[in-house]
């Protein structure tokens, strides 16, 4: 929002929330209609080829935030240092709003004005005309009214929206209040218009010009640099009629140079360019790409994961991870990366932070949580594993953390199978086990006396149990079987262990494997706390669920706007945070396989290093 946002700011469709779509539907209908039902000399092509090239543009903008974003996360070509936060991803939402205002215009024009239906596939004068006419006409008249939109009058009440990502990504390009799309539409329409009344339109001319517009929008917003110097060795001239992502990014810091649209000849003709152009534009394309300190390994969960991701759909990967109905129409795209991701079958990088002096990576798995139950994938992910701490090793990373399914005691012995695999490695593994079971110990509420412990017993379950009665807390299990299997855990007898079949205890520590019908001899007002990476379905609207274990990350935790997995924001798991707090501590031994750091020692560790822990949902 403007600092004093002007008369039109918002959208008119605004209130209408997603149903703004619905404000197509009649056109698209029609449209259709035209072409599938009437006859053949009442058909207009050009006209309903409007809905997918709407489409068209949403699929440009998207493979530009996913490129983008995986670049950035890299850090190669890099232009800006620093990170993006979740108030600019809620800002840049509806970056789709354009595409509709354009697509009602374009349905209005095709059905009012002569010349603007019917139109040919292709007609070379009409794409000459239309060059023409944006280098000259268009560019001219962008630059000044982009210099107009700088006046603190019209920057205070509209622009400044615009202005407010720092740091850009190529959505931010056409965030704007409306009443600046009104005239970016006027401005651009005046190649399409002269088209459409001297007859020379073509559907090629129309839909390779906005393309054009994208695309030049799309990377002039990109925060690493697309355009290699050796381009404008060849052709020198060419630094003036083309701009480069470093170019307007120096728009984005400096505010009052390089206005240019497309092309920088009316900032050297009137003296507006930015003296850096030309060094930004070399020294961000000597930008490496960037060596983390920690990295996290993850995997992907569902197939609609896929969107979830900081790769994926922007707004959605802000979000915690909740199913969506209308994911699934876009079942086709979802088909096409689950065979990208078997195809592909390497690492890759999701997400890059810094914490202080550490910088952190986030990598991901293509392999899905369903694989990890399959005996027949167990090979393949456990190589994919394998792959990436030697991968980590070689780069010099200091610590590789375990997270989701990645470790575990039949696929890996908690991470401890690569360390006997490989004895010499320099990067640490971190399965986190020591900090999860600090996390939920200090999510029991005080002065409870007794737990219930519930679910597949790990190396997490049988410490907790173990902490839990040498403090003096009677733990409590369902089955006899896991009763046996904890006390020969034991090294001494323990008082504190029960087997019990009247789940009385108003506490229960719950992994995988429970159960709706173990849920419902729960007493009323049970507080569930997961020890295992991933929530249990919520059967009990009368009792209460804490969520997985973590921690709020610091405040000084850099370029956080999505959200872990299920996790709200700005909340990582204690597996992530473990191998934080690991390299941040200096430890030089592995945290992996039945081996685990003191608990108490990590635990004040990292609460020193500023991560906090939740709120338990309970009533007093």
């Amino acid at each position: 929002m403007a600092s004093r946002p002007g008369i039109l700011t918002d959208w008119p469709w605004k209130p209408l929330g997603s149903f703004k779509y619905l404000l197509l539907a009649p056109w698209v209908v029609h449209s259709s209609y035209s072409v599938l039902v009437k006859d053949k000399s009442e058909r207009d092509i050009s006209t309903f080829l409007i809905f997918p090239f709407l489409l068209w543009r949403m699929l440009h903008n998207q493979i530009w935030i996913t490129l983008s974003r995986y670049r950035t996360a890299k850090g190669n070509a890099r232009i800006v240092d620093k990170g993006i936060e979740f108030d600019q991803v809620d800002r840049e939402r509806d970056w789709d709003d354009q595409i509709l205002f354009n697509g009602l215009l374009y349905y209005l024009a095709s059905y009012t004005l002569s010349g603007a239906s019917r139109i040919p596939l292709w007609r070379t004068d009409g794409v000459v005309m239309a060059i023409l006419l944006h280098a000259g006409p268009v560019e001219f008249l962008y630059y000044w009214l982009h210099r107009a939109l700088h006046h603190h009058f019209l920057y205070s009440r509209y622009h400044s929206h615009h202005h407010s990502s720092i740091v850009t990504e190529p959505i931010t390009s056409v965030i704007h209040p409306f009443a600046e799309h009104i005239l970016y539409f006027l401005l651009f329409a005046i190649p399409k218009l002269t088209l459409v009344f001297t007859k020379t339109a073509s559907v090629g001319a129309m839909l390779g010009y906005v393309t054009y517009i994208d695309f030049m929008n799309n990377m002039g917003h990109c925060n690493f640099e697309v355009v290699p110097k050796w381009l404008f060795d060849i052709f020198p001239p060419l630094k003036y009629l083309m701009y480069t992502s470093s170019f307007h990014s120096l728009h984005h810091t400096q505010f009052r140079t390089n206005y240019s649209l497309f092309m920088p000849l009316y900032d050297y003709i009137y003296g507006t360019t930015d003296k850096a152009s030309d060094k930004l534009h070399e020294s961000a394309l000597k930008q490496e790409e960037e060596i983390p300190n920690v990295v996290h390994l993850t995997h992907l969960t569902t197939p609609e994961s896929i969107y979830h991701l900081r790769l994926g759909f922007a707004y959605l990967a802000s979000k915690p991870y909740t199913s969506k109905w209308y994911l699934c129409l876009m079942w086709p795209v979802t088909t096409w990366s689950m065979i990208l991701t078997w195809v592909y079958g390497r690492t890759f990088i999701v997400e890059g932070n810094r914490f202080d002096k550490l910088k952190l990576q986030t990598w991901a798995i293509p392999k899905y949580s369903l694989q990890y139950f399959m005996q027949s994938q167990k090979v393949a992910i456990n190589t994919m594993i394998e792959e990436a701490i030697l991968d980590a090793d070689r780069k010099g990373i200091k610590v590789l953390s375990l997270g989701l399914r990645n470790q575990g005691e039949d696929l890996n012995i908690y991470g401890g199978l690569y360390v006997s695999r490989h004895p010499k490695l320099k990067v640490r593994v971190v399965d986190g086990s020591s900090l999860v079971v600090a996390v939920v110990l200090n999510s029991i509420p005080k002065g409870t006396t007794q737990v219930l412990l519930r679910g597949k017993l790990t190396k997490i379950a049988y410490a907790l149990a173990y902490t839990l009665c040498q403090q003096g807390v009677q733990v409590a299990a369902l089955y006899e079987d896991d009763y046996v299997r904890l006390k020969k855990s034991f090294n001494s007898s323990e008082t504190n262990l029960a087997f019990t079949k009247s789940s009385t205890q108003t506490t229960w520590l719950v992994g995988d494997g429970l159960t709706e019908e173990e849920q419902l001899k729960a007493p009323k007002g049970t507080l569930f706390i997961p020890y295992t990476q991933f929530p249990p379905r919520k059967y009990r609207k009368d009792c209460f669920y804490h969520c997985t274990p973590a921690m709020l990350a610091p405040c000084s935790v850099e370029n956080i706007h999505s959200c872990e997995d299920w996790l709200p924001r700005r909340i990582m798991s204690a597996w992530r945070i473990a191998g934080i707090v690991h390299s941040l501590e200096g430890w030089t031994e592995h945290e992996c396989g039945h081996t685990m750091h003191n608990i108490d020692n990590v635990w004040h560790s990292t609460l020193q290093h500023g991560f906090q822990p939740l709120p338990v949902p309970i009533n007093e």
